[in-house]
């Protein structure tokens, strides 16, 4: 794979988590700039300074507030010259409840973060990158939702549904801008999402092996992996489509 991207800016929102951590470290591996984007300043610079490669940035936003994103993409562009890639990686889990049990303010922010937070952190992206050469965005989604549905997880599965759905939109409404957008959905993998309350991470790895086809817990850096593919040149025709990384779950 091709994957270099030499003076290329990268964007990674949700920028402290276990995926953007393998995704900006394997960016960085590949020369690029790498901006992490949070709402919380200490964890951002604690993981921007664990990853051991120059060219880790970070600026505090909230995707959930238009006026942040906007701000977001502004500094990128003015602190590295430009916005190349983006990641679109912030999300939440939320309480798990059946849907008539579920607190409606958990509805309502799990849908603010995993879906106008993405809305919102396109709609500036691709407002930069249309004007400046296109560029390439990737939506982290979830295995749950459009590809498979899980009891009491009604908000999370509508949310990571309508990513999947928005990825498609959005890629046919800018490909002709010169942006390819897609999609990675995710299943289980070894970040703290993915742990139950009281877990241990060999309890969950056990759960998660005992239940999957591949018969273990997905690594970070292999979803990282599909992220730098799909927004690099060997993927140049790849346009709207959703890969699934989940070791079989939905097979």
């Amino acid at each position: 794979m091709n994957a270099r991207f030499d003076d290329k800016v990268v964007l990674i929102t949700g920028g402290a988590g276990g995926i953007a951590t393998a995704t900006a470290t394997a960016f960085a591996a590949c020369g690029a700039t790498v901006v992490l984007a949070g709402r919380n300043p200490d964890t951002l610079a604690a993981t921007a300074s664990g990853i051991a490669h120059p060219g880790i940035d970070w600026v505090t936003a909230d995707v959930t507030d238009t006026d942040q994103v906007a701000a977001l993409v502004d500094e990128v562009v003015r602190r590295h010259g430009g916005l190349h890639v983006a990641v679109n990686n912030a999300g939440i889990f939320g309480a798990a409840a059946p849907l008539a049990d579920l607190d409606e303010k958990i509805w309502h922010a799990t849908l603010d973060v995993n879906l106008t937070g993405v809305f919102l952190s396109m709609k500036h992206e691709i407002a930069h990158m249309r004007e400046h050469g296109g560029g390439a965005i990737v939506n982290i989604s979830s295995n749950i939702g459009a590809h498979r549905r899980l009891a009491g997880l009604a908000a999370y599965t509508a949310s990571k549904a309508a990513v999947s759905a928005l990825t498609r939109a959005a890629a046919l409404d800018h490909i002709a801008d010169g942006i390819r957008i897609t999609a990675v959905s995710p299943g289980a993998t070894a970040t703290p999402m993915s742990m139950r309350p009281g877990e241990t991470p060999a309890d969950r790895d056990a759960r998660i092996a005992a239940a999957t086809p591949a018969g273990r817990v997905g690594d970070p850096a292999e979803v990282a992996a599909a992220v730098l593919w799909l927004a690099s040149d060997d993927a140049s025709y790849v346009v709207g489509q959703d890969l699934v990384i989940d070791g079989g779950a939905t097979a």
